[in-house]
């Protein structure tokens, strides 16, 4: 079998001679039919965050149910299925409310397949339960995939805010990539807000304006804050959710966030803020969602069916994998790479 393996800080192979798996007890074993290649995968490869383990990479992971443990029930041979990535206990009261991704043991746990565990970058995959897959239906699991993270990160993130997110209320996305553009659309489809998309680039700015922005704002600019207080007005932004996750975005997060709204820090990006009540205004309520939950990802899959979100892919063979990871790095993937075995 071949797959995509991390050994260790920069050590990504292709390896082929690894044995099929068989699936035991709730365990299933799922033919890949893609699997999303994500930014988080650039923390563990380039910082090293998972250590001492060799794993197959890739948490977005979707495909055809090949064959099945006798304690499985409700799945068969051929079912078309996605994999929720957070895996937890399954026991803990989180877990029992479907919030795998804040399991009470996630301390004490790898965060899930091709997060610790073996991913689905690979011609199969084995599930350790069947708790953690979700049909699809007529879904192509190729482009059903990234829907796994890039679209239920977002989703959960925008859920929580609902809310707020009234009529008469301006709401920021700041970074138009994997994750970002699919919650414009979201944002398009759920809330009657006005949406101010912000990006470095022009061309994901035009993107983001197709994609349902009233507004767009290049984040670099030494008053972006500045433009989007002209266009919200003195009250400023009910909400607004970084997918980047820098510094510099995070501190203008502070700056056009208004009363009692919501600063949701999505990305990675290893931004740092110094709390100051001055600059901070009152009621402000700032987050850091990680991921969603299964029951919001068979919501997202309820999106997908009806044509309301659509993530824009580029395919790739297992073989590019190293290569997908360099383009992923120098910023020349629109949307989502997804690896096709």
């Amino acid at each position: 079998m071949k797959a995509v393996r991390f050994f260790g800080t920069n050590d990504v192979r292709i390896v082929n001679d690894l044995e099929k798996p068989s699936p035991k007890g709730d365990e299933v074993l799922l033919k890949i039919g893609g699997a999303g290649v994500c930014h988080s995968d650039l923390h563990i490869i380039d910082e090293g965050i998972v250590s001492g383990v060799t794993f197959t990479l890739g948490h977005e992971n979707a495909g055809w149910i090949e064959e099945i443990g006798d304690d499985v029930k409700g799945f068969k041979k051929g079912d078309a299925v996605l994999v929720y990535g957070p895996w937890g206990c399954g026991h803990c009261k989180p877990c029992q409310h479907s919030n795998e991704n804040y399991c009470d043991h996630q301390s004490e746990m790898a965060y899930g397949g091709g997060l610790g565990l073996n991913g689905g970058m690979a011609e199969y995959m084995l599930v350790p339960s069947s708790r953690l897959l979700v049909p699809i239906h007529d879904l192509d699991p190729v482009v059903a995939a990234p829907l796994t993270d890039a679209a239920l990160t977002p989703y959960s993130a925008i859920k929580r805010s609902l809310p707020k997110l009234m009529p008469d209320e301006y709401v920021v996305v700041i970074g138009v990539g994997g994750l970002g553009h699919v919650a414009l659309q979201i944002l398009s489809e759920m809330c009657s807000s006005a949406i101010i998309a912000c990006d470095i680039t022009q061309e994901r700015l035009d993107f983001a304006k197709k994609l349902g922005a009233a507004h767009v704002v290049n984040s670099m600019d030494k008053d972006a804050a500045e433009q989007i207080r002209n266009i919200t007005g003195i009250k400023k932004a009910k909400v607004v959710i970084d997918f980047v996750g820098a510094s510099s975005t995070i501190d203008l997060g502070t700056k056009i966030v208004g009363l009692d709204g919501d600063l949701t820090i999505v990305g990675l990006g290893g931004g740092k803020y110094e709390y100051n009540m001055n600059v901070l205004p009152f009621g402000v309520s700032m987050t850091n969602p990680y991921w969603g939950s299964r029951i919001e990802l068979m919501e997202v899959i309820g999106l997908a069916l009806q044509k309301k979100i659509k993530i824009e892919i580029q395919k790739f063979k297992l073989d590019e994998a190293v290569e997908v990871y360099d383009k992923l790095r120098k910023g020349q993937i629109k949307g989502r790479a997804v690896l096709v075995p």
